[in-house]
């Protein structure tokens, strides 16, 4: 081997992980390549006691539960799981090591592994440019407290922002401008709560956040508005936002008979998957978390809860169905927290 192949080979060998963790993450990767153990890793994930049952897993499937058993046993073998033992039941949960990475592989690169051949990769428009710089415009005008050079900058932000995330852009410039009056509206209220500036009655503000919002928060947050009509300000985002609602879920959302709303032109609510922004968090009274780890700032001040619901993104219709009775139940009891008079 010549000396420019070993140093090219050297430069390789730098950017490549070890033999030994290559082999101990393929051991790992082989245990969970199985579908029905990536169902029960998933169950175990978002159960609210995050602990399950070899008899409550068992429901997932039509296979006995001695074979439930030796598939827990596998995962378990690798160190992805616990058990314990109470009474005469055997609880499996996620080893602690390996929480943020099992959060990871179920909200991150499960979506985008069943996306990846139906979602293109889409770029912004070739010119948006005096688009944008009309957004702005209007936008000064509609906030006179904002300074304009405020304006274009959160124009621009909202444009970069929601062009990342990909997806078409037959409507990139409206949702620009609903993004940006959002920010701007968030950032008013966050600003006047710091001041201590007297204003209007306050409304509680709750924020929305997972991984894509493209699921959980945007059920979420449309069960809320459904409930708490104008009693409630309402807001979601994502810390890492898809191109798109899932459809099962947007489907759900025209059950709420919200859809007309959501399609509104001058609605800052409508149904699309949002940048996570600090003033979002900063304007927001109860921000309830689904996923997103420690991706959401933590504020003084502020409520936070975090709700483990399973995923519609890789849900069955049946389970699409129950993440939807878990939220609306959850939403109704903070309503009833946030509007005591709700019933």
């Amino acid at each position: 081997m010549t000396a420019l192949a070993q140093q090219s080979a050297r430069e390789v060998e730098s950017h490549a992980i070890s033999v030994d963790a290559a082999t101990t993450i393929a051991m790992t990767l082989k245990a969970l390549a199985e579908p029905l153990r990536l169902r029960m890793l998933s169950a175990i994930a978002t159960s609210p006691a995050g602990e399950i049952t070899v008899g409550e897993l068992a429901s997932l499937t039509d296979v006995s539960q001695p074979t439930v058993s030796h598939h827990l046993k596998v995962m378990r073998d690798v160190g992805l799981l616990t058990a314990d033992r109470r009474g005469t039941s055997v609880w499996y949960r996620i080893k602690p090591a390996y929480r943020g990475a099992v959060n990871t592989l179920l909200d991150r690169f499960a979506p985008a592994a069943v996306d990846v051949l139906e979602t293109p990769h889409l770029v912004g428009l070739k010119n948006a440019e005096p688009a944008l710089d009309r957004m702005a415009a209007s936008l000064t005008e509609r906030f006179p407290g904002t300074p304009p050079n405020e304006c274009v900058r959160v124009v621009r932000e909202s444009y970069a922002a929601l062009v990342r995330r990909g997806g078409t852009t037959t409507h990139l410039v409206p949702l620009t401008e609903q993004f940006a009056r959002q920010r701007i509206i968030d950032a008013e209220k966050a600003h006047a709560q710091a001041s201590g500036a007297a204003g209007a009655r306050h409304l509680p503000q709750v924020l929305f956040v997972c991984v894509a919002n493209a699921g959980r928060s945007q059920l979420a947050a449309a069960l809320m508005r459904h409930y708490a009509g104008d009693r409630v300000v309402v807001r979601s985002a994502g810390s890492a936002p898809a191109a798109d609602v899932h459809a099962g879920v947007r489907a759900l959302l025209e059950e709420l008979n919200d859809s007309a709303a959501a399609d509104a032109v001058d609605d800052v609510t409508r149904f699309y998957p949002k940048p996570l922004t600090d003033d979002a968090v900063r304007a927001a009274d109860v921000v309830v978390t689904m996923g997103c780890g420690d991706a959401c700032p933590v504020l003084p001040g502020k409520r936070y809860e975090d709700w483990m619901v399973g995923d519609p993104a890789l849900a069955s219709p049946a389970g699409v169905a129950a993440i939807r009775d878990d939220l609306d139940e959850r939403v109704r009891a903070l309503l009833a927290d946030l509007v005591p008079q709700t019933t």
